[in-house]
């Protein structure tokens, strides 16, 4: 199938369950077209059973789109890009040692969690899996995505300093989890010894890296935007910036997700402050929200139809529910470790941690990571899991955060 015929079939369906949403559902956008993705999977899988053969046909489709290609090398960078340009550097720079804290140690201590944990309940149920396959479940589950409950934080009258929190988090931990994902990849299929300089090695070139080149393109960038004054050449600009910028970061070996948020950040603060004027920064924010609200509900009707190409069975559904708790319970430790030793130097509402906990929303990322693993029996099991995890975080944790923080909040 031609590009442009995948192209038009997913943009299509998107189009119409966000109708049918707006119409009927009347949830957030995001949750919405997912629930009616997941709902027609469900109906053709139904349909399978009464003689019309159209999973094999969705299946095919599904696989010539490859979700995990699709979302790291394509949605990924728009997506990051434009979370990143609308959050504000001196509001991030207040709550810099927390968000810093559970964007990096947090996303260590949780991957470490859910990986001995869940090697343990396999192990109980006599699921015998390799240690470092559980290690990458924890590296991949571990990142959290705001893109479902951001809306629901807004309509809730959640303060912006609690949206902060979880948008810069999720910002970094995105680039972070990938990164300790791609190191333990490396320790589990490629020919890296297990030392402490391969592993600080990869950190230094990905992380470091990355947020090195973020700076670098993010200032040539600005410094184009200074020279002219016509909105639609400088839209162009931070198009080039996130499309060029995050192939040119992976050709280099590093953090294209990094680089790609340091640069938004930049472009968002610096670039909007001095080197645009009214008008252009009317167009690019109109320009950025639109790309973020069309790949954001693209990305949840690819969710939904993946539904298709997992094997599901009791003992893997089983593993799933466990998993959860698992995932929830590590969150919890990850949130709780740095709110408790930064409460000695500063006030947190006594509610922060139960919020950050349940709104730690896990996303497409997740489900991407795991379709890139080797094929085979971990791989399957992984995926599965991974999946009902991030079904169950977007329909529960999502559509129940709101009425956590009108109960819980009392002030941050």
């Amino acid at each position: 199938m031609h590009l442009f015929d995948l192209i038009a079939i997913l943009l299509t369906l998107t189009a119409v369950f966000s109708y049918l949403n707006f119409c009927y559902l009347r949830l957030p956008t995001t949750i919405g077209v997912m629930v009616i993705s997941l709902a027609m999977s469900i109906i053709i899988i139904l349909l399978d059973f009464a003689g019309l053969d159209l999973t094999q046909k969705v299946e095919m489709l599904l696989y010539e789109i490859d979700f995990n290609e699709t979302l790291m090398h394509g949605m990924l960078s728009y997506l990051l890009f434009a979370g990143a340009l609308h959050v504000n550097l001196e509001d991030l720079a207040k709550r810099k040692w927390l968000i810093g804290s559970m964007a990096s140690i947090g996303v260590l201590i949780s991957t470490l969690i859910i990986g001995t944990l869940l090697w343990l309940v396999l192990s109980w149920f006599g699921l015998n899996m390799n240690y470092i396959y559980c290690l990458l479940f924890g590296a991949l589950i571990s990142p959290t995505d705001p893109i479902a409950v951001l809306s629901i934080l807004r309509t809730a009258g959640a303060p912006k300093s609690l949206e902060i929190k979880i948008t810069g988090e999720s910002l970094f931990n995105d680039g972070i989890g990938v990164v300790v994902f791609i190191i333990i990849s490396a320790l589990a299929f490629g020919n890296t010894d297990i030392t402490f300089g391969s592993i600080f090695g990869i950190f230094m070139e990905e992380a470091v890296g990355g947020a090195l080149f973020g700076l670098i393109a993010g200032y040539i960038t600005y410094q184009l935007l200074s020279r002219v004054d016509n909105y639609q050449v400088e839209i162009m600009l931070t198009l080039a910036l996130v499309t060029g910028g995050y192939a040119l970061a992976l050709a280099l070996h590093i953090s294209g997700p990094i680089a790609v948020v340091v640069a938004g950040l930049m472009i968002g603060n610096q670039g909007r402050l001095l080197a645009m004027g009214d008008l252009t920064r009317e167009h690019l924010d109109t320009f950025w929200e639109l790309i973020d609200e069309i790949l954001n509900a693209v990305l949840f009707v690819l969710i939904g139809l993946e539904v298709l190409v997992i094997s599901f069975n009791g003992e893997l559904v089983l593993m799933g529910l466990i998993a959860v708790v698992i995932v929830l319970f590590a969150r919890f430790i990850s949130v709780s470790i740095p709110v408790k030793f930064l409460q000695r130097y500063r006030e947190f509402s006594p509610h922060v941690v139960k919020i950050l906990t349940w709104g730690g929303l896990r996303g497409g990322i997740s489900v991407a990571l795991a379709l890139s693993l080797p094929a085979g029996t971990e791989r399957d099991l992984i995926l599965g899991i991974t999946y009902l995890v991030v079904i169950f975080s977007i329909l529960v944790q999502g559509l129940t955060i709101g009425k956590l923080i009108k109960f819980t909040t009392h002030g941050y």
